[in-house]
């Protein structure tokens, strides 16, 4: 009966703090997004959070722990949300579409990359270092890498250094999304097709 009942009460209490962290995450996410990384305090994100300071330094150990958490969740869904789109496709409609489908993701969930912007580049570890750079980055170099080696492999692209390609690439998606961060007018889905356009004409070679 006691053994049963620990059991229950432990994945009830798992479940709990679970969404407590994601309400905190989503929290600090618009926090950041509407205020900025310096103004988003652990005291403000707890106010847009509705809950106290206590709450958030009981999951999280500060706000590096958080903001990274924030990162995290934010790279995460956009995977979730993206990769799906990719499947069955050619090797170079999936290049064409993974720019227009992480630019379509961006601009449905505009806070999180606002939010992941400021993060990026302001949070920085114990010794004063940013925490992130592009050594953060070999993950989505990977993902572009594996797509053009298909593409070559398909006889639809020419030969090319995939690292180099995938560096440019990811480099252009970042600032097409800091450019509309402070453009908010300007208008992303045109600017991703003529990056999309570009890619697949610099992938694709001559001829």
């Amino acid at each position: 009966m006691r053994s049963d009942s620990g059991t229950d009460g432990q994945k009830g209490s798992t479940f709990i703090e679970q969404a407590r962290r994601r309400q905190i995450v989503d929290a600090a996410v618009a926090t950041v997004a509407g205020q900025g990384f310096g103004a988003a305090s652990l005291a403000a994100i707890a106010r847009t959070a509705g809950v106290s300071k206590g709450v958030i330094s009981y999951h999280f150990s500060g706000k590096e722990e958080l903001m990274e958490a924030c990162v995290e969740r934010v790279y995460t869904g956009i995977a979730e949300r993206v990769v799906p789109k990719l499947e069955g496709l050619s090797a170079l409609d999936m290049i064409r579409e993974h720019i227009l489908s992480v630019a379509h993701d961006g601009m449905t969930h505009r806070d999180e990359i606002l939010a992941v912007g400021e993060i990026v580049t302001h949070l920085r570890t114990k010794d004063g270092s940013l925490r992130y750079t592009a050594r953060d980055n070999e993950a989505l170099y990977e993902g572009l890498e594996y797509m053009y080696a298909a593409a070559v492999e398909q006889g639809a692209a020419r030969e090319f250094d995939h690292r180099v390609m995938a560096v440019t690439v990811q480099a252009s998606l970042d600032a097409m999304f800091g450019y509309w961060a402070v453009h908010p007018e300007h208008d992303l889905m045109a600017h991703a097709a003529q990056l999309a356009d570009l890619v697949v004409a610099a992938v694709r070679g001559p001829g």
